[in-house]
């Protein structure tokens, strides 16, 4: 079955529903663009359809998907998004793929060139730390407490970092 005859007579048949069916709810641009009227694919991830927010003879709405599966939309007759949306008998959540319910944003709490520093720093640590091994030189337990510190310090930076 070719897909774009599936989108084009599933946009006539459909539109003004609010109904999302099981193949579309998880990808919000076929929910969209099912439901538009005229639907022609000009690209990968990219539509032109009439409006339904305005009485339009030839298609002046652009729709894409965005790399994150978000919706796009710009009616070059200047209709807003809400219109858009409304006509539909949609929100604008419904542009949006569904969250997750265990979806936190992540937090990073510092810098990336601060922890870039600090890794650095404490990389310079080791390095001298096991140079003065090497040498031959005295490397007692609070050198060794050192070096251990600073291989603890990179790996806690690793991870601020978001590298696991």
């Amino acid at each position: 079955m070719n897909p774009q005859k599936t989108e084009a007579s599933g946009a006539a048949g459909t539109r003004g529903t609010t109904q999302n069916t099981p193949r579309s709810y998880h990808n919000p641009a076929a929910n969209f663009v099912e439901r538009l009227q005229k639907v022609r694919r000009t690209g990968p991830g990219r539509w032109l359809a009439c409006c339904p927010a305005h009485d339009d003879k030839s298609p002046s709405l652009a729709i894409r998907e965005a790399d994150d599966n978000r919706v796009l939309i710009h009616c070059f007759g200047g209709c807003s998004v809400q219109e858009i949306t409304g006509a539909l008998g949609m929100e604008l959540q419904d542009l949006f793929p569904p969250k997750d319910g265990n979806y936190k944003p992540e937090s990073r709490p510092f810098p990336a060139a601060d922890i870039l520093k600090a890794i650095a720093f404490e990389a310079t640590v080791a390095g001298l730390a096991i140079g003065h091994f090497l040498d031959g030189k005295p490397f007692g337990q609070p050198e060794r407490d050192r070096l251990m510190l600073a291989v603890s310090r990179i790996q806690n930076g690793l991870t601020a970092g978001g590298v696991r």
